[in-house]
């Protein structure tokens, strides 16, 4: 892997004004309804070696312990545990021991749902985001700008998420949500994809005019 990019250089930098973090409220409903929230909001995360955000551009539902495809359907674990706790937790797990995928926990507690975090369009510490996709093979600096965050693996890599941010608190931790005033997005709902199980249900949602959504 190359050597870090200056943070001032590679894009990464705050807003003139404080953005809105969004408060637990936000998450405390309907999963469907945050899910469609969501869209336009900004994923950031503020590291030691930058910050790093994008706009959402996708996300997926999962609700509760009769969704086969939801990770409370086995009942409470150990691994599950923050879909059982409060609304606007993170729930982060390593999936297929390949990639990490993070989500917003959603509804009262001890109601498990939560939303995942799909795509971005990369927004602050781009240069960043290539540097943490570069790969022995394939540097960052050849990855297009919507491919960067397009996926819930290259997203969680590109922003630097892993197990160590999981069950922070997404209202006022380091990785958090905010609303940032990007304009409202048209939007589609579809089946959810990459499952085996519960296929039937259009809980997937995107921005309709977004290179950065998921093929």
């Amino acid at each position: 892997m190359p050597p870090l990019p200056n943070a001032r250089s590679s894009g990464s930098r705050r807003q003139p004004d404080r953005p809105y973090t969004l408060p637990r409220s936000f998450y405390d409903r309907d999963t469907l309804v945050v899910a469609r929230a969501l869209i336009g909001k900004v994923l950031v995360h503020d590291t030691p070696d930058g910050i790093a955000s994008g706009v959402i551009v996708e996300t997926e539902a999962y609700i509760g312990e009769s969704d086969p495809a939801c990770h409370a359907a086995p009942g409470p674990t150990r691994r599950n545990a923050p879909l059982y706790g409060p609304p606007g937790i993170a729930y982060v797990y390593l999936n297929y021991g390949i990639h990490y995928l993070v989500n917003a926990v959603t509804e009262s507690d001890g109601h498990p749902a939560a939303v995942l975090i799909r795509a971005l369009e990369p927004k602050d510490g781009i240069g960043l985001m290539r540097w943490r996709r570069s790969t022995p093979r394939r540097s960052g600096d050849d990855i297009a700008l919507e491919q960067l965050c397009r996926g819930p693996g290259n997203l969680t890599r590109a922003l630097g998420i892993d197990l160590r941010q999981n069950q922070l608190d997404l209202t006022s931790s380091r990785l958090r949500i905010e609303d940032q005033g990007e304009r409202r997005r048209k939007v589609v709902w579809t089946r959810r994809i990459g499952l085996n199980v519960g296929v039937e249900q259009e809980w997937r949602v995107y921005a309709a005019d977004s290179g950065s959504v998921s093929r």
